[in-house]
């Protein structure tokens, strides 16, 4: 078992190489923030579904595209050697709109709209149109 030192970049690299290769679903490693996020783009429309596999300590997400969906565009901002934080004044619609951004806050993962809606910031961790 290796360690990672960027898990969120890992996931979002597992997603996009499982897209390009034409296959229907990806594995990766648990974790609650990336079960967060897989939970949240079921949300937004943009995966089918995810599901968590086999038993503690070695438990996997199952992640599920969308069939008549094309490939997502996961565009990794907050890296472990750079943080990156903003505000709720600098909080940017992405693609015009068209695209979401992923922000941790206090009060846990949410999209860049519904930050701009609470009035909250917070560490923008990707981007995904």
């Amino acid at each position: 078992m290796s360690v990672l030192s960027d898990p969120i970049g890992d996931l979002l690299t597992r997603i996009r190489n499982a897209q390009s290769a034409g296959r229907t679903q990806c594995r990766a490693d648990l974790s609650k923030i990336k079960l967060q996020l897989c939970e949240l783009l079921v949300r937004e429309g943009l995966l089918q579904s995810v599901t968590v596999e086999g038993t503690a300590p070695k438990q996997e997400l199952v992640v599920t595209f969308l069939s008549d969906h094309p490939s997502l565009s996961l565009k990794r901002v907050s890296t472990p050697g750079r943080r990156v934080y903003r505000a709720v004044d600098e909080l940017k619609p992405v693609e015009n709109g068209f695209g979401i951004g992923v922000l941790t806050t206090s009060q846990g993962l949410i999209t860049d709209r519904e930050a701009r809606l609470k009035k909250i910031g917070g560490e923008l961790l990707c981007t995904i149109s």
